[in-house]
């Protein structure tokens, strides 16, 4: 007991850890399939697919129902509200043809940006209103986990200590939430790569919002051992001319993480942050590879990072399902070497994996 009134029983608690702890098994990662109706619509748009909810259904059954040894990759999957509710062509519910496999449900729970007044464009996150009739009705309906992206830029003015603050606190408070209902929290406090800064002011920025993260989640007496970390890895700014390699990011990402993250928290599941596929699977293994200590798994949270190249196969024809569970089943087995530090470049890498990802001032 660390504090006056304990907030979770140890039933609650060991079931949330427990769930965490199989969302980041050895090996495991989650895929981001939480996209609204309009970034999936911008996916599509890319391969010429109309933006129907027949054609945003159909691509996500072609993931979801790839062959099992997936979950050999895959631990969890985040789904988006419309994805919960749809179904498979044999008409499964897409949460049941998930979990046969092994894999834990989870969900985006935040409402999106809200400008924050008195900065220079900064914004908080939404949707802790009703969060907690949301939690326990996704609970019933079999989710087991929840995500919440908050959003940070740097520019010369932010993120200013008031954007930092906010934010940590709104991730704390959805936190503490999700655990009173039986879901792991994944806590993602994103700082945006836009910009031309290099990877040093990147690590003094990360470094400095992870620690008020955690002292918020200290503050509302969240149980870290039923939580997972969702945070950008430490790179330069996509603008920044200076190129560095996945040792140099590996190094900075790690040194800012055991700066900041308690070893309590099981994993850090790292969004892409628009880095291509490949540069993603790069990071991530020279991360594993560091000789740093790392008291957590060191795993990913990909969405474009896990789907670009499935995208590029599918393009809108049922036909080209197999060739596009291929592609997905490939990166994921590729991101899960990574995961292990055992990623070793063939030197043959298709043009979608190595295409960039990036999009300014990303909104999901």
């Amino acid at each position: 007991m660390t504090h006056q009134f304990p907030a979770l029983s140890a039933e609650q608690k060991k079931a949330l850890s427990d769930i965490a702890q199989r969302i980041v098994a050895s090996g495991k990662g989650i895929l981001a399939a939480d996209e609204s109706v309009g970034t999936m619509g911008n996916r599509l748009q890319r391969i010429n697919v109309e933006n129907t909810e027949e054609n945003r259904r159909a691509f996500r059954e072609i993931l979801f129902s790839s062959d099992a040894s997936i979950n050999q990759s895959i631990g969890g999957v985040i789904l988006f509200h419309e994805t919960l509710y749809q179904k498979d062509s044999s008409g499964k519910p897409f949460p049941a043809v998930i979990k046969e496999k092994g894999i834990v449900v989870g969900i985006k729970l935040d409402k999106g940006t809200a400008p924050l007044a008195g900065t220079n464009g900064e914004t908080t996150i939404q949707g802790l209103d009703g969060l907690a009739e949301r939690c326990a009705q996704y609970k019933k309906d079999g989710v087991d986990f929840g995500k919440w992206r908050a959003v940070l830029k740097i520019t010369s003015t932010t993120p200013s200590q008031l954007a930092i603050q906010e934010n940590a606190n709104a991730l704390a408070r959805y936190a503490s939430i999700c655990q009173q209902h039986g879901l792991v929290p994944i806590v993602e406090p994103e700082i945006l790569p836009d910009g031309d800064h290099d990877l040093q002011h990147c690590q003094y920025v990360t470094e400095k919002v992870l620690a008020a993260v955690y002292k918020a989640l200290n503050d509302h007496h969240v149980y870290l051992e039923g939580t997972l970390l969702k945070p950008n890895m430490v790179t330069a700014g996509h603008s920044c001319p200076k190129k560095y390699t996945p040792q140099d990011v590996a190094i900075a990402t790690v040194t800012t993480l055991l700066r900041t993250v308690p070893a309590a928290v099981p994993g850090i599941c790292f969004l892409s942050g628009g880095q291509s596929e490949e540069e993603a699977s790069l990071n991530l293994n020279a991360m594993n590879q560091c000789p740093q200590p790392k008291p957590w798994k060191l795993t990913f949270s990909y969405g474009r990072a896990l789907q670009a190249s499935a995208l590029a196969a599918w393009v809108g024809k049922w036909e080209n399902k197999k060739a596009a569970q291929e592609a997905f089943c490939k990166r994921a087995q590729i991101n899960s070497l990574a995961c292990r530090g055992q990623y070793v470049v063939s030197g043959k890498t298709d043009a979608a994996a190595t295409q960039s990802l990036f999009t300014a001032s990303y909104t999901y």
